[in-house]
Parts: structure tokens; C-alpha cells; sequence
């Protein structure tokens, strides 16, 4: 099963090429700060970073890649214990996060970068930038919501509490072999419409990501470390990053909190509200979402 879908994937990432981009990601793995990160790279120029959501992986920016990599260096990692990463144990606060694909960087000769985030991206996004706020040049963040700073236990997304302590032996015995039951869950009701929401062939393509050994278990403890994410944010919220933010939210999902969490923490802020789109920004609004990451990085 898992071959067939592997060849599925590539169908999908070479159409998604095809049409505009000078030539599809190539595929890459590092060995950095003790975990071998799988990443796609494409394009060149001033370097962007675009790091991805729970229920997905790199895979999910190829919409932007496409488009980013016609005048950029575009690297979109698997995030430790997503994708074809490794899948350690430990280390999944997202200050380690982010220290993992800042090690990345540097591997890469990289040390003035733009880097994007959405969902749990979004905040190893932050964590980035606040722990090398020098080498950051712009960030944009993408709907969720960082813990730790503002009244952030009132988020929209907390109706779906549930699922942050939905970790441990047993949640892991439930969703073993439902893993599509399980995510379909987040592709469907965090959409503002489902059958406008990730698509067939990427639904397929994550379930076999996820299904992979100790996946999961990864995907868990991201958050699990919420509490350990709540008290370092708090503590890089005090001072204010120095470099221009955008914030995109979905009109029917994050809206607002999004935006003003930002200028809690950045006194540059542009805020967009993504018009008739839910969570998943690149998937159900990328004609809206991709030319404003483009415009930003410039």
C-alpha cells in the first residue's frame, strides 16, 4: 500500500510543478543537533524557510514553493519525528524545534533567512525567531496560535481540547491502523468547507506518513510539550522581535487571535484575514495565500 501511494505522491508533486515553477524541490536529507531532518530545497536567492503543520509535513507547501522558488531558495523540512525525519524520543518542545532546523540552516551556509510557519510550524516559526532574532530577516505565521502569550487558553481552537492530552498507551492503540479516522477529523471540521479541504491524494499521502512506526507517538508529544511551550514563549515575549511579521488567519478559524497575539510580540505586524477559508490556508485559500507570501518576502 504504502508503494502505491508513494507513487501517487510523486504524480502530485510533479503536477503541482509542471505548470509554473523552474523545476520541482529536490529531496534532502541532513544529519543535524542528532536527528537526520529529510527536507525539499528548490529554487535560488535569499533563502526562505517554510516549516509545517500537525496532520501534514513539507508536503503541504509545494502550493508556495512553486511560486516562492522562482525567486528564492525555498527549504521546507520535515520537522523531527514528521515525515521522513527521524523520530526520536525526545525533543519536541518547539524551542528544540527550532533549534533543530536552525542547525539545518546553518548546515546550509544560511544565516539571514525568512521563514513562514503554519499551525504547530507557526510556532517552531517563533521560537526560531526569537532565539536568533539577528538572523531572521522577515517571519510570517500562519493560523494557530502560540501559547504562552496573551489570553491564549480562550483560542478558538481549545473546543478541541481533547486532543492536546490525547497522548500516552492508549490513544496510541486507538488510532493504530484508523490513522485517516483520526486526521479526517482535523481535515474536515477545522475547514471552513471539507470538500474544499486537503484533498484525496494528499489525505492518502499523510495517512501513509503518519502510519509510519513511532509517527504518532511524535505527533503526540508535540503536544504533550504545550505546558513546556507555554513557559518559554512567556519568557521570549518579553522582549519584542525586531523583524517585519505577517500573520495570516482564516476568517473561519483563527480570525483575529491570531493577529493580535503577534503584536504582543512584534511591534511590525501585518495582519490578514484569509476570506472564506478555514485552518488549512494553503490547501483551501492558496490563491489568496500564496501571492501574499510572495509579495512579503519580496
Amino acid at each position: 500500500m504504502f508503494a502505491a501511494l508513494s507513487i501517487a505522491a510523486v504524480s502530485v508533486v510533479v503536477a503541482a510543478f509542471s505548470a509554473s515553477a523552474q523545476s520541482a524541490p529536490e529531496s534532502r536529507f541532513a544529519e543535524v543537533n542528532g536527528v537526520k531532518l529529510h527536507y525539499l530545497i528548490a529554487g535560488k536567492g535569499d533563502p526562505v524557510l517554510l516549516l509545517h503543520g500537525y496532520a501534514q509535513n513539507s508536503h503541504m507547501w509545494l502550493p508556495a514553493i512553486a511560486e516562492l522558488s522562482k525567486t528564492h531558495t525555498v527549504i521546507a523540512p520535515d520537522l523531527r519525528g514528521f515525515g521522513q525525519s527521524d523520530k526520536p524520543e525526545t525533543g519536541y518542545d518547539k524551542k528544540s524545534l527550532a533549534q533543530d532546523v536552525h542547525a539545518l540552516m546553518a548546515s546550509l551556509g544560511y544565516d539571514k533567512i525568512g521563514v513562514a510557519g503554519h499551525d504547530i510550524g507557526l510556532m517552531v516559526a517563533y521560537a526560531y525567531a526569537a532565539q536568533y532574532p539577528t538572523e531572521v530577516k522577515k517571519i510570517a505565521l500562519m493560523d494557530a496560535f502560540l501559547p504562552g502569550v496573551g489570553d491564549w487558553t480562550k483560542v478558538w481552537l481549545l473546543r478541541d481540547l481533547w486532543h492536546f492530552h490525547f497522548y500516552g498507551k492508549t490513544p496510541l492503540a486507538l488510532v493504530d491502523g484508523r490513522e485517516r479516522i483520526y486526521f479526517e477529523h482535523f481535515w474536515n471540521d477545522f475547514a471552513a468547507d471539507p470538500a474544499h479541504s486537503v484533498s484525496e491524494a494528499d489525505r492518502q499521502f499523510y495517512t501513509a506518513a503518519y502510519a509510519q512506526p513511532g509517527a504518532m507517538r511524535a505527533g503526540f508529544e508535540i503536544f504533550r510539550n504545550f505546558e513546556q511551550d507555554s513557559k518559554d514563549f512567556s519568557e521570549f515575549a518579553k522582549t519584542k522581535l525586531p523583524m517585519p511579521m505577517l500573520v495570516l488567519s482564516g476568517e473561519k478559524a483563527g480570525g483575529q487571535f491570531l493577529i493580535d497575539q503577534g503584536r504582543l510580540v512584534d511591534d511590525n505586524v501585518e495582519g490578514i484575514i484569509v476570506k472564506g477559508s478555514g485552518h488549512w490556508l494553503i490547501d483551501e485559500a492558496p490563491e489568496q495565500v500564496v501571492p501574499a507570501l510572495v509579495k512579503f518576502f519580496g
